[in-house]
This record gives C-alpha cells, structure tokens and sequence, in this order.
C-alpha cells in the first residue's frame, strides 16, 4: 500500500473522486456537491486556516486505484475548556480492511503528535460542528445536507484501531403537521404572554441584524462548554452569507426579551432533497436552475434544525418550548410545505435539549458517534462532559 500526501490540483481532485466507489448498490447515499468538500481545504475560503493547518492523505492499493483517504487538522487557538489539546481527523474512506485504515490513523496520528497534539478526535470537520461531524452507527437513511454518511464497517475500523466514544450525537425526527402536546403548549403560552418577551423569524433583507443576533446568543450559550470558541462577527456573517441561498427565513427563530437576543433556532430546507442528489457532486448552470424550480415549486419537505441555543439566564424557564410553539403557528399552516423536522446535532452531553426534543414528540431517528484517540494509551480516558 502506497500513502500519498495530496499536495497538488490533480490529487486534489482524487481525492474527491475516489469517495463514491464505496456506495455503489447504496440507495440512500447522495453525494455530497464537490464545492462544499472543496471549501473545507481551500485557505481563501476556510476560516480555520487562519490559526490552523490540515493535510490530506490517499492511499493507494497494490492494484494502483485509491482504497482509502483522510484528512487531519488542528487549530493553534486551544478552545476554551478543553481538557487536553486535541487534533482532528475527518473525511474517512476506506475498503473494509483494518491494516488500511490503521495506516490512514497512523498518518493522522503522527502528524498531529508533532504539532504537539495530545488526542485526536474524528471523524470530524475543519470547521464548525454543524457540518460534516461523527461517524453514522445507527439510521443509515438518506443523510441530510452536509451530514455524514458512510458505511456501517466504519464503526469496527475506528473502535478495532482504538478511538473511544466521546460523545454521540442524535438526530430526533418528528412529523411536522402532528400538533404539540397541550401541556407544553400552555406553558408556553404563559411565557407567550410575559410583557418581556418577543418571538420573530428573521428578515431575508436584513441578516446584518440576524448574524449580529446568533453571535450574541452562541456566545453567551456555547462557549461555556469544553471545545467550543467564540465566534467572531465575520464568521457569524460569514454562515449567514453562506446560508442565505438555501436558507427559508420562516425557518430561522429568534428570542427575544426586552428586545435583547435571548434564543435562537435556526432550521433550513434540506438541499439534498431538492438538488444534490440529482447532480453526482456536480453544482452546473442546469443544477442551480433545478435547485430554483424545485425551491418554488416547494418540492423540499424535509426541514432540518442544525442549532438551538438559549442564553444561561433564561434557561429552565421555557423560553426553548415557547420559541417551538411560536414557530409551530407558522410552520404547522397550509402555506408551508414541509412534512418532515430531523433535529440535527443532539450531543448525549445536553439532556437538557434531549428533554426538548422529547417534549415536542420527537423520537430518535439517527446516531452518530465523535471518537476520540488519546495517544498516550496509559491516560485515563474521559468522556465528554454532561451540561
């Protein structure tokens, strides 16, 4: 086996390339549009580069065509909170054979101990978490846009070479039209009735004013815990941008009080069911004009929340249930197409939004696995801290 370090536009491309001969006959696997994998190793286009660095490797079997690929990076600014400083490896392919992917580990594993990295975590993205995160182990239905897919074998590569879970992550599906359970439902109107609080869906022509509102929330709301940095108002306008082509702004909440951000619950159409699965990787002329016609025609009925976020001092208070209800009034009429909410990113370390997602009805529909390898093996491995 031949591991090749990709370096150049040409490899670049394999790297790509190689990633589909592991799904065919899979019904359920669509690919991921080539640009959006592109993104994430391209420094112009990847803000983690500015305090980070990532490298990429292919290997090549006796036969001379690619059976497996990896990436690994880090970050130099240690998050806050973390309890060792972590790399990352994302990105996996590899043929169902064990001596492969421990080379793939391996390279991962030792380029990241000479940048004085003490773990290594995966599969997951150089970038923000709600893209591209954890290993899939249970649910393997069709992924929702920028969401991991892969081949149940995976799972016995990473535990057979050691990575240990560090956290799961839950997707919870819910029927869309089914009302909410009245007792939620009052409570929520109780809140709802509160002279201080407000509830909106943002405003397609002023997201200048939904970005500056998300960052106010994430980093009132996500930094406190282990792993999670602080996100600059470029970034936070950065998603906003990147959100705004695909993005339904009847789907993107806000809480209020006293005018101030409080909360937010950001869902978006899944693009998957209105493009990607019709293009193998490929955003052409054709593919933007179908994404168009389907969008209008409003042929997407699945809408997936990627984050929710309350800020500490209105917590427990059911600010989270009546921001859910709010939105349902609008949601739930005959003027919305969606049919279907897959809740994305639940980590088992948040039972407190496990309990949301339960009141609302939601059950469990997906898990993904966060692995982590500590490299020094005599350490006491920890798991993920509850919140």
């Amino acid at each position: 086996m031949n591991l090749i370090e990709v370096n150049s536009v040409e490899l670049s491309r394999d790297f790509i390339e190689m990633a589909p001969q592991f799904y065919k006959g899979d019904s359920n696997y669509i690919r991921p549009l080539d640009s959006d994998v592109e993104k994430v190793f391209q420094p112009s286009q990847n803000n983690f580069f500015n305090d980070g660095e990532c490298i990429r490797w292919l290997l090549k079997g006796a036969s001379g065509r690619y059976i497996g690929r990896i990436a690994a990076f880090y970050t130099k600014q240690e998050p806050r909170g973390a309890d060792r400083p972590a790399g990352g490896c994302g990105f996996f392919e590899c043929i169902n054979d064990q001596k492969a992917a421990d080379i793939l580990f391996d390279a991962a594993k030792e380029w990241l101990q000479s940048k004085g990295l003490e773990a290594m975590d995966g599969p997951i993205n150089f970038g923000e978490r709600n893209n591209w995160w954890g290993l899939l182990v249970d649910g393997f239905y069709k992924p929702c846009y920028m969401c991991n897919y892969n081949p149940a074998y995976y799972q016995t590569l990473f535990e057979n070479y050691g990575f240990q879970v560090y956290y799961k992550q839950y997707t919870y599906w819910r029927d869309v039209q089914e009302k909410l359970d009245t007792r939620y439902a009052e409570r929520a109107k109780k809140i709802l009735q509160h002279k201080g609080y407000t509830f909106s869906h943002v405003d397609r022509a002023n997201l200048e004013k939904a970005a500056t509102d998300f960052r106010t929330v994430y980093n009132k709301a996500w930094v406190k815990h282990a792993g999670v940095s602080e996100i600059s108002e470029k970034q936070a306008n950065d998603l906003l941008k990147d959100m705004k082509p695909i993005l339904d702004p009847r789907l993107i909440w806000f809480a209020y009080y006293e005018e101030e951000p409080i909360a937010f619950w950001i869902s978006l159409p899944d693009v998957n069911e209105l493009i990607v699965q019709k293009l193998n990787g490929k955003l052409t002329l054709w593919g933007k004009l179908l994404f168009l016609w389907r969008k209008l025609t409003n042929q997407c009925k699945t809408m997936f929340g990627v984050i929710f976020g309350v800020v500490p001092e209105h917590q427990k208070k059911g600010v989270e249930i009546a921001l859910i209800v709010e939105s349902a009034l609008l949601v739930q009429s005959e003027s919305m197409p969606y049919k279907n909410l897959q809740m994305n990113w639940i980590g088992d370390f948040n039972p407190k939004m496990m309990r949301v997602a339960e009141q609302i009805g939601a059950k469990i529909y997906k898990t993904h696995h966060t692995y982590r390898f500590l490299f020094d093996q005599s350490l006491v491995f920890e798991r993920y801290p509850i919140i």
